[in-house]
C-alpha cells in the first residue's frame, strides 16, 4: 500500500519513480542509450543503485517506461488532431502530426542513439505502439499487418526523416494516405 508522506504531500514511492525516470531521459537525450547507465543514474538522482532497481528496475525497463512517458505526450497531440478524421486523412493526419513532435521530442535524441536498428523487436513488438498504430488507422481498420506496416513506415520516415518537410508531407500523402482508402 502506497505511503502518503507528510513533507512530500504524496507517496514517496511514485516520487521516487518519477524522479528515477526524469533523470533518465536527461541522462539518455545528453549521453546516448549505449552510455546509460545504472551507476551514472544514481549518481545523477543521487541514490543508491539498489533504490534504482527497486522502484524502476533495470536499463531495459527504464528505456520502455521513459519511451512509454514520452511516447504518451506525442499521442495526446496526435488523438486531438484526429478525432474527426477517418480513413487515408487520419492515417496521413496522424502520421504527419506524430512525426514533426518527434523530430522535435527528446525521445527521438533517446532512440537515434541505440546501437539496434529502428525495427528491433521491442519496439516493433510493444503493446503500446501497436495499440498506437491501430488507434491512428482507426476502430473500422481491424487488420494487425495493417498495424504492423504502418509502424514500420513510421520507424523508417522517422529514421530517415527527408530534409524538406514539405517534401515528406506530399511522400506521406501521396502513398500512405490511398491504401487506407478502403478497409481491407
Amino acid at each position: 500500500m502506497p505511503r502518503h508522506d507528510w513533507l512530500l504531500g504524496r507517496d514517496r514511492g511514485s516520487e521516487a519513480t518519477e524522479r528515477i525516470y526524469a533523470a533518465a531521459t536527461d541522462l539518455i537525450a545528453q549521453d546516448g542509450y549505449e552510455a546509460f547507465t545504472i551507476e551514472a543514474l544514481a549518481a545523477k538522482i543521487p541514490c543508491s543503485v539498489a533504490t534504482i532497481y527497486r522502484h524502476a528496475g533495470g536499463k531495459a525497463a527504464i528505456r520502455d517506461a521513459v519511451v512509454a512517458i514520452q511516447a504518451a505526450r506525442i499521442v495526446d497531440t496526435v488523438r486531438d488532431a484526429i478525432k474527426d478524421l477517418s480513413g487515408p486523412d487520419r492515417v496521413v493526419t496522424a502520421t504527419i502530426v506524430a512525426l514533426q513532435r518527434l523530430h522535435s521530442d527528446p525521445l527521438a535524441q533517446m532512440m537515434r542513439t541505440m546501437q539496434t536498428n529502428p525495427g528491433s523487436e521491442w519496439l516493433t513488438k510493444s503493446p503500446m505502439v501497436t495499440r498506437f498504430a491501430a488507434e491512428m488507422l482507426g476502430p473500422d481498420n481491424t487488420d494487425p499487418l495493417a498495424a504492423q506496416w504502418l509502424i514500420r513506415v513510421f520507424l523508417a520516415l522517422w529514421y530517415w526523416p527527408l530534409k524538406d518537410p514539405a517534401a515528406e508531407c506530399t511522400m506521406v500523402q501521396r502513398f500512405l494516405g490511398p491504401p487506407y482508402t478502403s478497409n481491407n
